[in-house]
C-alpha cells in the first residue's frame, strides 16, 4: 500500500505539490467519455512520476431512482465509460451510489482554528423532502443490483475495478431513504454480496464507516479486516472522527476516536496493495488556493500526506514487510 490522493488535477503546480510531499499515486477527475482526454490525463501524471490509477464518475440520477428508460441509457453511457477507462491504463472507477447524497449541518471548530465538517442529527431537518422520494432499503438493493448486473461485465471484459463509495452519513433514514449501509457492518457485507467479481468492491472510507457505528474505536477494525481480507477495498479514504452515529466532526486523523495505526497494521497485516489517501481535511482561512483553482485544503493534505506515508513505514516494520521499494 501507498500514500495516494483524490481531487486534484494534473497541472504542473499540482504535479509538483504530490511529488515535494512523496505523492506518486493519484485518483483525479475527468471526462470518462473522452478517451484521449484520459490517456492525456496519464501521460501528464507520468511524466511528473506520478500514476493516475482511478477517476471519479457520476452516477445520473436515474440509475439510483430507478427512472426508466432513461436509466438504461445512462447505464449504457457508464459501460461506454468503462471501456474507454480500461482502454487508457486505469486500474478502476470511484462512484458513488444514493438518492440523497451527502449531508452535513453547521461546521464546528477546532485545534489551531481548524474548521471541521460536522453533523449533527437533532439540528437536521429530516423531514425536508428529497426529489428521490421515500424508498425502502430492500428497493435500494434492487437498483443497486439492477445497475451491477449491466456493468460489472464490463468491467471484467475490461479489467477495471468499480468501487462504490459509502453514503455518507450512514442511517436509519435520510429524507426518506433508508441508507443501504445502514447497519454498517451487515450493509457493506449484503452490497459486497451482490455480485460475485473481484472487479465489484468499495471505495471504502474510514470516516463514513465510523459515522454509522454507536463505538468507531471498537468496532471499525472489524470492519476493515472483514473487507481488506476479501479483496473487496479498491481505495481507501484514510479519515478519522470524533463521535459516531448521528452525532460527529470530521477532525485531524491523530485525534480522532479510531486508532489509525490500528487500521494500517491491518490493511498491512491483509496484503491491501493500493492507495490510503486523506479526504476531508480540516480547512482553515490561512489554506488560500492558487489562482483561478478550486479551493483546495493543501494544509490539511501535506499534514495527513506525512502521516499516512508515517503509519505505512511503521505498520511495515511492526508486521515484519519490507519497506516499499521507490
Amino acid at each position: 500500500m501507498y500514500v495516494g490522493v483524490q481531487g486534484i488535477g494534473t497541472s504542473t503546480q499540482e504535479l509538483e505539490f504530490l511529488t515535494r510531499h512523496g505523492v506518486t499515486h493519484m485518483d483525479s477527475g475527468g471526462n470518462a467519455g473522452d478517451l484521449d482526454e484520459l490517456v492525456r490525463r496519464r501521460e501528464e501524471a507520468a511524466a511528473a512520476g506520478v500514476e493516475l490509477e482511478m477517476i471519479h464518475i457520476p452516477i445520473a440520477d436515474s440509475i439510483p431512482m430507478g427512472i426508466d428508460p432513461q436509466r438504461d441509457r445512462d447505464i449504457e453511457t457508464i459501460c461506454t465509460w468503462i471501456e474507454n477507462a480500461g482502454k487508457a491504463g486505469l486500474r478502476g472507477l470511484n462512484y458513488n451510489f444514493s438518492t440523497v447524497g451527502y449531508q452535513r449541518t453547521r461546521n464546528r471548530y477546532g485545534r489551531g482554528g481548524s474548521e471541521y465538517s460536522s453533523f449533527e442529527f437533532s439540528q437536521y431537518d429530516n423531514e425536508q423532502p428529497h426529489q428521490g422520494g421515500a424508498v425502502s432499503r430492500d428497493e435500494m438493493y434492487a437498483r443497486i443490483t439492477y445497475f451491477l448486473e449491466r456493468v460489472i461485465p464490463v468491467a471484467e471484459q475490461y479489467q477495471v475495478q468499480l468501487a462504490c463509495h459509502l453514503p455518507d452519513p450512514p442511517a436509519p433514514v435520510l429524507r426518506g431513504e433508508e441508507r443501504w449501509n445502514y447497519p454498517v457492518f451487515d450493509g457493506l457485507k449484503r452490497f459486497s454480496e451482490l455480485v460475485d467479481s473481484p472487479f465489484h468492491g468499495f471505495n471504502f472510507c474510514c470516516g463514513v464507516a465510523a459515522e454509522g457505528l454507536d463505538k468507531p474505536g471498537e468496532e471499525l477494525p472489524e470492519i476493515v479486516e472483514y473487507f481488506s481480507a476479501r479483496r473487496k477495498i479498491f481505495n481507501v479514504h484514510f479519515r478519522n472522527i470524533r463521535g459516531g452515529l448521528n452525532d460527529f466532526v470530521e477532525v485531524w486523523p491523530d485525534e480522532g476516536d479510531v486508532d489509525m495505526f490500528t487500521l494500517a497494521r491491518i490493511f498491512q497485516r491483509t496484503g491491501y496493495p493500493y492507495m490510503l489517501m486523506p479526504d476531508h481535511a480540516p480547512r482553515h482561512p490561512d489554506d488560500k488556493s492558487p489562482p483561478g483553482k478550486s479551493p483546495r485544503v493543501r494544509q490539511g493534505w501535506a499534514f495527513q500526506f506525512g502521516y499516512i506515508i508515517a503509519l505505512i513505514q511503521a505498520a511495515r516494520a511492526v508486521e515484519g514487510a519490507p519497506p516499499r521499494e521507490t
